[in-house]
C-alpha cells in the first residue's frame, strides 16, 4: 500500500452507516478546531480586550460570510467532481480538477480579498454597527481579507482529500494550526496589547500552516489527487463543472448571508450588549453545527462516490444513515449545549446580563438544531446526485424569503409593541421556523429525484 492510498477510502462498496462514521468522526474533530480559532479569538478578545472588542469580533461573521461565501462554495464543486471521478476510476479527470480546484482558490482568494478590503466598512455601515464597535470590527475584517488566499487553499485543498475519504490529515494539520493559532492569541492580545488586531493576525497565520499542510500533503501524494505546481491551471471542462456545481452552492450560501446580515442588523438595534451574547451564544451554537455538518459532507461525498461508480442503489441506505445520524447528534448536542448554557456562556462573558440574552438565544436556535442539521444533510444528498441549482432555489426561498418576511413583519410589529426580551425571542424564532418548512422540501426534491436516477439506471442495465 503507498504512503497515500491508505487514508483514501473505499465507499461503494461494504458497510455504509459504519463508514459514514468513520469518515465523519475525524471530519467532526477537524471542524471542531477550525471553529476554535474563532472561539480563542473571542474568548480571549472578551476577556483580555473588553466587551466592545468582543462584540466587534462577533459581528463581523455574517458580513465575512457574505463576501466569501461564493468562493468557499466553488469548493464544494471540487468535493462533487473529485468523489464523481474517483469513484468511476478516472484519475486524468481528478488531476485535472484538482490542478483547477488549486488555481481557482488562489486567484479567487485574492480577487475576493481586495473586494473584501474595499468594502467591509461601508456595508458595517449599512448594517447599523455601532460607533464604540465599527472601527474594530472594520479593522478585523480587513487583516482577515489579506490572509483569504490562504484560507481558500486550506479549503479547497481539504475539500480534495474528503472527496477520497481522507477526513484523518486534515484533522492533524488543524491540530498543529489550532496550537498556533492560541498561543499566538494570548501573545498578541495580552502581552503585546494588540486587541481585535491580536486575532486577526493569529487567526490568518495559522490557516496559513494549516495550507502549506494540505499543499504539502497533495504534493507528496502518489495517487490521482497528485499536486504538480507546474499543471496548477485552469482546464476548461473541469472549471465550467465545478462552477456548474459550486456556484449555486455559494450563491446560497452568499444569499443566506444576507438573511442573517439582516438578522445582525435587527440584533445591533438591541446594543452592544446584546450583540455580545448573541455572539456568545453563536459561537457555542457553531460546535454544533459544525458536527452535524459532518454529515452533510457524507452524505455528498458518498453520494458522488457511488453515483460515479454506477451504484445508486446504495444511495437510499446512504440518506437513512445519514440522516438518522444527524438527527442523533443533533439532538443530544443541540439540548446539552442549551441546558448547560448558563455555565457555557461564562466562558465568553462573566457579564449577567450577556448571560441572559445570550440563554434566550440558545433556548430558540440551539435546541431545535437538529432540523438545521437534516435540511443541510438533504441539500448534501441533492448536491451529491449532480443537482446544485434546485437546492439553491429551494433554500433561497426556503430559508432567506421565510426569515425576511418575518422580520419584516411579525419581528417588527413585537419590536414596536413588545418588551425588548419578547421582540428578541420573536427574531429568533425565525430560525427554526424556516428550517421545519425548508427540510421538507428538499426531502420532496430529493424523492423525485432519486427516482429519476433510479429508472435510468434500471434503463441502462
Amino acid at each position: 500500500m503507498n504512503r497515500s492510498s491508505r487514508y483514501e477510502m473505499d465507499m461503494c462498496s461494504g458497510p455504509i452507516l459504519s463508514k459514514v462514521l468513520l469518515f465523519s468522526l475525524p471530519l467532526m474533530l477537524t471542524s471542531v478546531l477550525q471553529l476554535l480559532f474563532n472561539a480563542a479569538d473571542i474568548v480571549v478578545v472578551g476577556r483580555f480586550a473588553g466587551p466592545t472588542a468582543l462584540a466587534a469580533v462577533g459581528s463581523t461573521g455574517a458580513l465575512i460570510n457574505l463576501i466569501v461565501n461564493v468562493l468557499m462554495g466553488m469548493s464544494i464543486g471540487t468535493s462533487v467532481l473529485v468523489a464523481r471521478y474517483y469513484g468511476a476510476n478516472k484519475p486524468t479527470d481528478v488531476m485535472e480538477t484538482v490542478h483547477t480546484s488549486i488555481a481557482i482558490s488562489f486567484f479567487g482568494g485574492i480577487a475576493f480579498g481586495v473586494a473584501g478590503i474595499l468594502i467591509c466598512r461601508p456595508m458595517l455601515q449599512l448594517m447599523g454597527t455601532p460607533e464604540d464597535v465599527i472601527d474594530q470590527a472594520a479593522l478585523y475584517m480587513r487583516i482577515y481579507f489579506a490572509g483569504l488566499p490562504v484560507i481558500a487553499v486550506y479549503n479547497f485543498g481539504s475539500a480534495v482529500l474528503r472527496a477520497v475519504g481522507d477526513t484523518r490529515r486534515p484533522m492533524y494539520f488543524l491540530t498543529l494550526a489550532g496550537v498556533v493559532n492560541v498561543l499566538l492569541n494570548l501573545l498578541c492580545v495580552i502581552v503585546l496589547k494588540m486587541g481585535v488586531a491580536g486575532v486577526a493576525v493569529p487567526t490568518v497565520l495559522s490557516q496559513a500552516v494549516a495550507a502549506s499542510l494540505v499543499i504539502w500533503c497533495l504534493w507528496r501524494s502518489d495517487t490521482s489527487i497528485h499536486l504538480d505546481f507546474r499543471k496548477v491551471r485552469v482546464y476548461g471542462g473541469k472549471m465550467k463543472e465545478i462552477v456548474k456545481i459550486g456556484l449555486p452552492a455559494g450563491i446560497q450560501g452568499s444569499v443566506f448571508s444576507i438573511s442573517n446580515v439582516v438578522i445582525q442588523s435587527s440584533i445591533n438595534s438591541f446594543g452592544s450588549t446584546v450583540m455580545a451574547a448573541n455572539s456568545a451564544a453563536g459561537n457555542l451554537e457553531g460546535f454544533v453545527y459544525v458536527i452535524m455538518n459532518s454529515f452533510y459532507q457524507a452524505a455528498l461525498t458518498f453520494t458522488s462516490q457511488n453515483l460515479g461508480a454506477e451504484k445508486p442503489e446504495r444511495i437510499r441506505r446512504i440518506l437513512f444513515s445519514c440522516v438518522g445520524l444527524v438527527t442523533a447528534f443533533g439532538l443530544a448536542l443541540g439540548l446539552g449545549v442549551y441546558s448547560a448554557g448558563g455555565t457555557l456562556l461564562t466562558i465568553y462573558s462573566a457579564d449577567p446580563a450577556v448571560i441572559k440574552w445570550g440563554l434566550i438565544r440558545l433556548s430558540l436556535v440551539c435546541a431545535p438544531y437538529f432540523i438545521c442539521g437534516v435540511m443541510d444533510t438533504m441539500v448534501g444528498m441533492m448536491r451529491g446526485l449532480g443537482y446544485s441549482i434546485a437546492p439553491m432555489i429551494v433554500s433561497m426561498v426556503g430559508v432567506v424569503g421565510v426569515r425576511l418576511t418575518w422580520i419584516y413583519t411579525i419581528f417588527a410589529t413585537n419590536a414596536a409593541t413588545k418588551p425588548a426580551e419578547t421582540a428578541l425571542a420573536s427574531l429568533y424564532w425565525s430560525y427554526p421556523v424556516s428550517w421545519i418548512i425548508t427540510a421538507a422540501v428538499h426531502m420532496a426534491c430529493f424523492i423525485v429525484a432519486y427516482r429519476k436516477i433510479m429508472r435510468e439506471h434500471r434503463a441502462r442495465a
